[in-house]
């Protein structure tokens, strides 16, 4: 009977083993999945789980922001109400003219364009991605959806820290500059 309490032991410890490894996979795959702030210094398992809940707290910032947005965007274009600018958030600049919208946020070095044209100016695209190149901004991710006659272009991008002096508003001016160029144009 002696072998049941030492083999049930070792069966405990396996376990335990077991389970304290696959919170260790948990922990790094979270912590993988949470940009990092600090320089590549090791970090406590507790400074881990308190970024990831900042992270986690600043996208539910941000989702929040998104949908106010975009329920003020419905709203304007449900009422024809043709109000420039969006309430709220880290606006950097926001522009409209009758056939074209644009608007800047910054978020740390992280900068996102959202771009809302007609059918006829498909090419501001184009020159938005040829400006965030020209500042030194580095493309993380764009892509556009097509509502009737409106296109919605959404650039990500990333700004370098070596990038020299106030980027983010370097470029806001640059694309207010060429929505206006262009919208006046046609």
């Amino acid at each position: 009977m002696e072998q049941c309490p030492s083999s049930s032991r070792a069966d405990r410890k396996t376990i335990e083993k077991n389970r304290r490894n696959q919170m260790k996979a948990l922990y790094s795959k979270l912590n993988s999945l949470v940009p990092h702030q600090r320089s590549r210094e090791v970090t406590s398992l507790p400074d881990q789980l308190d970024d990831a809940v900042n992270y986690i707290k600043k996208l539910q910032t941000n989702l929040e922001k998104m949908r106010e947005k975009k329920e003020y965007l419905m709203g304007t274009e449900k009422s024809g109400n043709n109000n420039a600018g969006f309430v709220g958030g880290e606006v950097i600049g926001g522009l409209k003219s009758p056939q074209i919208e644009i608007e800047i946020q910054e978020m740390g070095s992280a900068l996102q364009v959202v771009l809302i044209t007609g059918l006829d100016y498909q090419f501001m695209f184009n020159e938005s991605i040829r400006v965030l190149h020209e500042e030194g901004a580095d493309i993380v991710n764009a892509s556009f959806s097509i509502v009737e006659d409106t296109i919605f272009h959404t650039i990500h991008s990333q700004i370098g820290e070596s990038a020299p002096g106030p980027v983010a508003a370097r470029i806001s001016e640059r694309l207010k500059k060429l929505v206006n160029g262009r919208a006046g144009s046609f």
